[in-house]
């Protein structure tokens, strides 16, 4: 995946992949507390993870993009904070704190953050 921020590129997504959440114990946790946000940047961090599916937390500052790309697993994201703007087989959609979309295995698809946003990323493999 590439990152841009405004017309050139920036190469600083980082990813914390450790689970926050182990699968086998229940656990409370603070989606506001737990995002972080790096300038110029996306973060994401992996809350929960299983044979079936993942669950990660995203942190957007505003610009910051991921282009096209595909997944081969269901996916359900959630708008927790800020706005975006989502592109699903070349068409946009603003999305905005609140907003739920659902995207089948395999639609292109492509983010950019309008302002400092926040998403929860579902993924769970097809049966």
């Amino acid at each position: 995946m590439r990152v841009k921020a405004g017309r050139r590129a920036v190469r600083q997504v980082i990813a914390m992949s450790e689970p926050l959440i182990d699968a086998g114990q229940p656990k409370i946790l603070s989606l506001a507390d737990e995002t972080q946000f790096a300038p110029n940047g996306i973060v994401s961090r992996t809350l929960l993870q299983t044979p079936a599916g993942r669950v990660v937390l995203f942190g957007f500052a505003a610009g910051q993009e991921l282009t096209e790309h595909t997944s081969t697993q269901h996916a359900l994201i959630q708008i927790l904070s800020g706005a975006c703007d989502f592109s699903l087989a070349g068409q946009g959609r603003p999305l905005k704190a609140g907003d739920a979309l659902y995207m089948p295995p395999g639609l292109p698809h492509a983010v950019k953050a309008t302002e400092q946003c926040s998403m929860l990323l579902t993924l769970f493999k097809p049966a």
